[in-house]
């Protein structure tokens, strides 16, 4: 009896002293607010602090999480990239204008941009084009009047002129596509469906296209692709680089629904640094000829052909008292079919202007706009007999038709 009791006494005193415990415990936080010691109401005051907006939020109901919540501020700065894309616009947009035409069969808009201080405005042609009258909307609304200075159908840029104070005016910093990286930020400023002041976003998604277009019976090369969206009325305006400098003249839509949905392209800048002085200084461009036709050589082609390589390009005709011809380039007689067509098969394969080779037409396409100028004396490289041979070709100026 006497052991059971000592242990009933000794299990009384255990549970006692687990309440005395856990009534100390919880009191712990009281007691080292109410201290003395320093080092303790610092460490208390720190985590107070810090879990003080938990603190208030859980001691309140569910309705009143919900207000609480709502309330928090939001952050008012932007994140960087917003900063400057805002920054961008605010500098660029005063140098874009809205482009409105009439036209004997309608009207129709489009964008552009400030040049010079002497009122020169860069847009397509395809907008100027027609037009029995154009006037020019800046973005403080400072509506003018226009007239055109020069036109280049091929390359698809017009420079327009208008009569404004100097001081009303702030040119365009035109940058180099030459040096273009796909992948890197493109900002389209323009006036889609006549929307004045709108920016789009998007990147360089291609460099060095080369497309057809209805306007002209030459290829406009040398194209910027970009996803930024590109919308009718944003023709003329400029597409941008991070720094805000103009890269591109936005020009058009490349789809095959015959919509708005597909990519841009715009004419590189170093295109209109080539082309502008010429139409200011005489209304016109003069685009460096070769006067030759001809077809891109695959491995395909070459097998099907029997050719002796497997990339350049295969001359199929020269026109008489052209460049080419003056120097001596020959076209093809011999005829064979490819794909239902016949093809002059014999003639000169170019495989380098200026000792740099070529591998495709769209090769001599571009570096003919990029490197010469009309009136220029041109190595050409090719191969006749199964041996290479160098001619010397004084470029010509490309016929309008």
């Amino acid at each position: 009896m006497r052991l059971n009791w000592m242990k009933r006494s000794i299990a009384l005193w255990a549970l006692a002293l687990m309440l005395v415990l856990s009534m100390v415990a919880c009191d712990v936080p009281q007691a080292v607010l109410n201290s003395s010691d320093a080092t303790p109401i610092a460490i208390a005051t720190q985590v107070e602090a810090t879990l003080q907006p938990v603190s208030a939020v859980t001691a309140v109901s569910p309705a009143t999480q919900t207000n609480a919540a709502s309330s928090v501020p939001l952050a008012t700065e932007l994140l960087p990239q917003e900063e400057l894309l805002a920054k961008l616009y605010e500098a660029v947009n005063p140098s874009v204008v809205n482009i409105n035409m009439t036209m004997a069969v309608g009207q129709g808009s489009g964008s552009g941009f400030v040049y010079d201080t002497q009122g020169h405005i860069i847009t397509n042609n395809h907008v100027a084009e027609g037009a029995d009258s154009i006037y020019v909307t800046f973005a403080d609304g400072t509506m003018v009047r226009a007239t055109v200075v020069g036109t280049d159908a091929d390359s698809d840029l017009a420079v327009l002129k208008v009569d404004v104070d100097a001081s009303e005016l702030h040119p365009v910093t035109l940058g180099d596509s030459a040096s273009l990286r796909v992948g890197q930020m493109a900002i389209a400023i323009g006036n889609p469906f006549g929307l004045e002041g709108t920016m789009t976003l998007g990147i360089v998604s291609a460099l060095g296209r080369v497309l057809s277009t209805s306007s002209s019976r030459y290829s406009m090369v040398d194209l910027i692709q970009t996803d930024a969206p590109i919308n009718p009325g944003n023709s003329g305006g400029p597409l941008l680089d991070s720094a805000g400098r103009v890269i591109g003249v936005n020009t058009m839509i490349y789809t095959e629904s015959g919509t708005s949905s597909g990519v841009g392209m715009a004419v590189p800048v170093d295109t209109v640094k080539r082309v502008v002085p010429q139409l200011l200084e005489g209304g016109n461009y003069a685009h460096p000829w070769l006067g030759v036709s001809g077809m891109s050589i695959t491995p395909l082609l070459a097998e099907t052909l029997g050719l002796p390589v497997e990339q350049g390009v295969l001359i199929e005709s020269v026109v008489d008292g052209g460049p080419a011809d003056d120097a001596g380039l020959r076209g093809g007689v011999q005829q064979k079919m490819l794909e239902g067509e016949s093809v002059a098969v014999d003639g000169d394969i170019m495989v380098a202007l200026d000792g740099i080779e070529v591998q495709s037409f769209d090769d001599v396409v571009q570096y003919l706009a990029r490197n010469t100028r009309a009136g220029q004396k041109m190595e050409v490289t090719v191969l006749r007999d199964g041996q290479r041979q160098t001619f010397t070709v004084t470029l010509g100026e490309r016929p309008a038709e």
